[in-house]
């Protein structure tokens, strides 16, 4: 896949550099997943950072996202992470739970950023003046490269969440609700990590629950 030329995906950045301004990109990843947390990453780049092949991180291999993600933490001016588990999800729902997780990202910057680029998220009642983008992730730099640092790292998280819950297979769907993943849930069960909110979507507790009861 041909990825935006560094021009193209910095052009909203470019006016407000141009002013300037500091701009953060923010974007989070894990919002559709059973299991694990919703991860948001605020990102700070200079205007000469020229990350050759930065897309939105669903477009991009593993292999790109790893190299990306180095890239990104050596040359950004400023990175910032934040992440809600599932508990706090099921209370207030995921997309609330996506804001927390972006305003804790943009806090934890070691700068103030002037302008927040996010894609197509409004952050109401923040200090922050953002602009919302559609498809920023495929548009915006800081955006995109936003979503790469989430991604690698929620990713990262749920091969770790495999190690003490092995049964799930999070280290191979991370969380999203594949059809094996769906499987394990009805031979186990939820498990701590799962987002109890999100289940019965996907198949009848109570239903799976008494299948187990009756083995």
């Amino acid at each position: 896949m041909k990825h935006p030329a560094w021009d193209v995906l910095t052009a909203f950045e470019a006016g407000f550099w141009s002013q300037g301004l500091v701009v953060a990109g923010t974007d989070e990843v894990g919002r559709g997943p059973l299991a694990g947390p919703v991860v948001a990453a605020a990102v700070v780049l200079p205007p000469d950072a020229r990350l050759e092949g930065l897309d939105d991180s669903k477009r991009l291999s593993p292999h790109e996202r790893d190299r990306l993600f180095a890239a990104i933490w050596a040359r950004a001016e400023a990175i910032g992470v934040g992440a809600v588990g599932p508990r706090t999800i099921d209370r207030l729902n995921i997309l609330e739970a996506s804001r927390l997780a972006m305003m804790r990202a943009l806090r934890q910057l070691g700068v103030r950023p002037q302008v927040v680029l996010t894609d197509a998220m409004s952050l109401p009642g923040s200090p922050f003046y953002a602009v919302p983008l559609v498809k920023g992730d495929q548009r915006s730099a800081s955006i995109a490269a936003a979503s790469v640092v989430a991604k690698v790292l929620r990713d990262r998280y749920m091969v770790e969440l495999h190690r003490q819950f092995p049964q799930y297979g999070f280290d191979r769907h991370k969380g999203y609700p594949t059809e094996g993943h769906r499987a394990s849930l009805a031979a186990w069960g939820p498990s701590p990590a799962h987002r109890q909110s999100f289940l019965s979507r996907f198949y009848d507790v109570s239903r799976a629950a008494a299948s187990r009861a009756r083995r």
